[in-house]
Formats: structure tokens, C-alpha cells, sequence
């Protein structure tokens, strides 16, 4: 089961910098347990912050010699610059396409990145193919609760099978609402992993 884990310092308690330490702790834990993907989410950080975040992470990774890949979300700027593995790409109609993204990063003298894309739609799932995405990740698969009542409906998992049909060969992440306890109902529609915030965040 591949596994996709996507950053929230606000997860954790304490100023900024307490919790981009945290942040920083919890993904070398990741890089230690080889989890595959992890993508590098904090959209109200400045470019700086996000760029010394992301060098950090790349460190780790280098020094434990582990097999994770690290992702900026829809950030092919800095993830050029950092040498970044690659990029989250949002299925947002002005957001770069997966092709413009790899001539980024051939303009930049960079290898060739990994490249995923949101979906929450079967349209989504079929332009996602038709631009040739890595991987896709696809959501919200179950519903999300909070505080005993339903913020995000989920889609569910006959339409994340559609999703997986639709497609391949591209391999799917199930995103929303996902456990460990309903990842395996998941991969049983088709998905080849899991992903999520607090699915893999220690308290």
C-alpha cells in the first residue's frame, strides 16, 4: 500500500516557529518509516519559509537515505529551486498542467519531477490522464466529521472505483476520511494507496 502524507503544522500546538519545528519532527519520522510521497501543504507560509521548510525535509531525506519524495504543493517556482522531487498540482482551471511543469523543470536543469493532481470529479480524473499526471489523488472519499456533525460529504467508494477505471493506468490515492481501519475497503476499489493530513500526524 503506497502512502501519501500531506503536511498541517496547524495540527500541532504553539507559535509559528513551535509548530514548524513540529512539522519538521513529524516528517522525519515519515522519511524514517519510508512513507512514499509527502507533500509540503502550507499555503499561507511566505516562499521563504516554504523554501527553508522544504530544504530541510529534502536534508533528511538525503541523510537517512530513504526512498520518500517530497512535493510542494502547486509551487513548480520553488520546488525548482529547492530540487524538489516534484509537485501537487490542484485540478484549478488556471493551474499549470503537468507538461508545462516538466518543461519547468527541464528549463531548470532539474530531473524529471513526480507530479500529482487533485481530483473530485470523474472529469477531473479524465483530464488528470489526458495530461498525463504521475499519480492522482482523489477526494473526498468519506465523510468528514467534526464535532459529531458532517462538514464534507463523501463521494464514496463505488464512485473512487470509477475514479480508479478512469484512471488507469495512472495510480490513485484515496484522499478524505481515510483510517486504517477503511484503507483496505479502498484498495479494494482500485486505489493503489492512501493519503491524508491527520491520518498520518501524531498528536
Amino acid at each position: 500500500m503506497l502512502r501519501y502524507a500531506i503536511t498541517s503544522r496547524a495540527l500541532y500546538p504553539g507559535d509559528e516557529l513551535q509548530q514548524q519545528a513540529a512539522l519538521l519532527r513529524e516528517a522525519r519520522r515519515w522519511i524514517a518509516d519510508g512513507i512514499d510521497l509527502v507533500q509540503l501543504r502550507e499555503k499561507d507560509l511566505s516562499a521563504a519559509e516554504i523554501a527553508a521548510l522544504a530544504r530541510s525535509i529534502l536534508q533528511a531525506i538525503a541523510t537517512a537515505a530513504s526512498p520518500t519524495k517530497l512535493l510542494l504543493n502547486s509551487r513548480p517556482d520553488i520546488a525548482i529551486a529547492t530540487a524538489a522531487h516534484g509537485v501537487h498540482l490542484t485540478s484549478a482551471p488556471d493551474e499549470l498542467t503537468p507538461t508545462q511543469v516538466r518543461s519547468l523543470y527541464a528549463r531548470g536543469n532539474r530531473p524529471v519531477p513526480i507530479l500529482t493532481l487533485s481530483c473530485h470529479t470523474l472529469q477531473d480524473v479524465h483530464r488528470a490522464r489526458a495530461n498525463q499526471a504521475d499519480a492522482i489523488v482523489f477526494a473526498p472519499v468519506f465523510e468528514k466529521i467534526i464535532a459529531g456533525q458532517t462538514v464534507t460529504p463523501g463521494q464514496g467508494l463505488d464512485r473512487l472505483r470509477a475514479a480508479c477505471l478512469a484512471a488507469a493506468p495512472i495510480p490513485v490515492y484515496a484522499l478524505g476520511g481515510v483510517t486504517f481501519d477503511n484503507a483496505p475497503a479502498c484498495l479494494d476499489a482500485g486505489a493503489a494507496g492512501i493519503a491524508g493530513i491527520r491520518l498520518f500526524h501524531q498528536s
